[in-house]
């Protein structure tokens, strides 16, 4: 797992909200409410941190702007932001300008080039103490197999501090048990970097469902062994070519749905054992797929729009069971208080989950892009959030361009200002309304003081033109888009117009409230000293 961008690159000029203490000394490196200046930064690098929180735009309880604190450093002068700055603007221009140097073509990743510099291990970069996350593994012989997907090692120190920590691939073989000792840059987990296995989970006997030579699967000859093998091909028709594990009392264990190109290893009717290989697809089918990169990506994120054939997400965390139902084969996850959600896959999409694997809320199930709106409705606002700032910042770092964080995290605030209305209560909302975060929470706390029911909203996602065209001032909107639309609608409603962002008063012909035209700095008065 390489790092992407350092924290300290990250953390400079960014307000901690907690106090950072060096453990081994008890020192405190930054106080609560303080700024991270370069050099703290290094400290705090120094000192093996992975996280740590800071004050961020994203959860600035400010309600017109945002506040100096959580907005952190301006980059122009490298002070402290001063209040009037039109940080928004900025913000804008920094996302747009590098935007010139984003190619607007589809990138091609994968071929014959990528499999020479594909790593197949993963090596200690400091001596610790091997710890497993989420992961199931049987002996197979000195070493363990890996048998699930989404699993974790991790390296920590003697005070159990974290040092390095990779995800792992399923069959991969990892030579020390957890808890063991590794020596600095000593390799302690390998895979096949060509081929990706399905392996079993259990012990039992093999039976194949819907592999038909010429209809599901192919004959053929690999030329290095001179075995015959069976590969998956295309096929039509309502087949669901599977293996399954069966016990002596033909009891199915276990079932493993096989997909296009697979090749399969097992013979029908052999005994194989927890942690032998099924199947496996080579990694070159795997590797070979288009990303789209560039300003379209850019585009498509901040615009919040649905992708096509989107990847199915688990709602619930859980464990992964496959069922088929007059011919549709449906993913079942089942928490383990017994909730269960069923989800039918469609024809063609791939799963990317097998039977008995932990999944977490939000987490993919099947093949494709996430549709933003699903993790939201899922997980929430703030794993969206920081999901979001993740995905635009590696579209521009593919191409070289650094952005600071901050000005990513303003136009996502903006995104997610609103809020749609579940339940009114005794409020004057209407059930699906779009109301401001603000509105609501101020009409709430109103609601309450009387004793009354408040309402009950989710949050909502909007894409940037979408955005725009639903603030507060009618001017502004109209200046943007759809003007006749937005004025008719404002003469309607009777709205009226405060005048207090920047395009407005621009508009209008007035002072703009910012930088020196801020209110507090028009009311100066100068007294002359006799």
């Amino acid at each position: 797992d390489e790092v992407v961008v350092p924290l300290k690159e990250r953390i400079v000029g960014r307000i901690a909200l907690d106090n950072i203490v060096d453990i081994v000394s008890d020192e405190i490196i930054v106080k609560s409410g303080e700024e991270i200046t370069e050099e703290k930064a290094e400290k705090i690098e120094r000192l093996g941190l992975e996280k740590i929180r800071i004050r961020s735009v994203l959860t600035c309880e400010s309600k017109r702007g945002v506040c100096a604190k959580c907005y952190g450093r301006d980059l122009s002068t490298g002070k402290l932001v001063e209040a009037g700055q039109a940080v928004g603007i900025i913000a804008a221009q920094s996302i747009g300008e590098p935007g010139t140097q984003l190619t607007m073509r589809t990138f091609h990743i994968g071929g014959t080039a990528s499999r020479v510099a594909e790593r197949a291990f993963i090596k200690a970069k400091e001596s610790g103490f091997v710890k497993y996350h989420n992961l199931k593994v049987v002996k197979k012989g000195n070493q363990f197999v890996v048998l699930n997907r989404n699993g974790m090692i991790a390296l920590t120190d003697e005070h159990g501090i974290e040092i390095q920590r990779n995800p792992v691939v399923q069959g991969a073989f990892i030579s020390v048990e957890e808890g063991a000792k590794v020596q600095k840059d000593s390799i302690f987990v390998r895979w096949d970097p060509y081929s990706s296995p399905i392996l079993s989970e259990v012990n039992g006997y093999v039976k194949y469902e819907d592999v038909i030579d010429k209809l599901t699967v192919q004959k053929e000859t690999d030329l290095a062994t001179g075995k015959k093998q069976c590969i998956v091909i295309e096929f039509k028709g309502d087949y669901h070519p599977q293996i399954l594990i069966l016990s002596k009392e033909q009891e199915v264990l276990g079932i493993y749905p096989l997909s296009v190109g697979m090749h399969i290893v097992v013979e029908e009717g052999a005994y194989i054992e927890a942690g032998d290989v099924i199947a496996k697809t080579p990694r070159i089918i795997a590797k070979t797929r288009d990303i789209t990169g560039g300003l379209p990506r850019v585009a498509e994120l901040f615009e919040a729009r649905r992708p096509k054939n989107p990847a199915i997400i688990s709602e619930i965390d859980g464990f992964v069971e496959f069922k088929e139902e007059k011919g549709k084969r449906k993913i079942i996850v089942r928490s383990e208080t017994g909730m269960q959600r069923e989800y039918e896959t469609p024809p063609g999409r791939r799963p990317i989950v097998y039977s008995g694997d932990r999944v977490i809320a939000g987490q993919e199930l099947t093949e494709g892009p996430v549709v933003l709106q699903d993790i939201l409705r899922v997980c929430g606002d703030k794993v969206l959030q920081e999901r979001l700032v993740n995905e635009i910042q590696e579209v521009y770092r593919l191409q070289g361009v650094k952005i600071n964080d901050k000005h990513i995290e303003i136009i996502i605030r903006e995104m997610l200002k609103k809020v749609k209305i579940i339940d009114p209560g005794d409020t004057s909302f209407l059930p699906g309304e779009a109301v401001d975060k603000w509105a609501f929470r101020e009409e709430n706390e109103e609601i309450i003081k009387k004793g009354k029911k408040p309402a009950t909203a989710s949050p909502l996602l909007l894409g940037i033109t979408k955005a725009s065209l639903s603030t507060k001032s009618f001017i502004s909107a109209a200046s943007f888009q759809e003007t006749t639309r937005v004025l008719t609608e404002a003469a309607c409603a009777g709205k009226v117009d405060e005048l207090e962002g920047l395009k407005e008063n621009v508009i209008v012909g007035h002072l703009i409230p910012a930088g020196t035209g801020l209110k507090r700095h028009r009311e100066i008065e100068i007294e002359r000293k006799e």
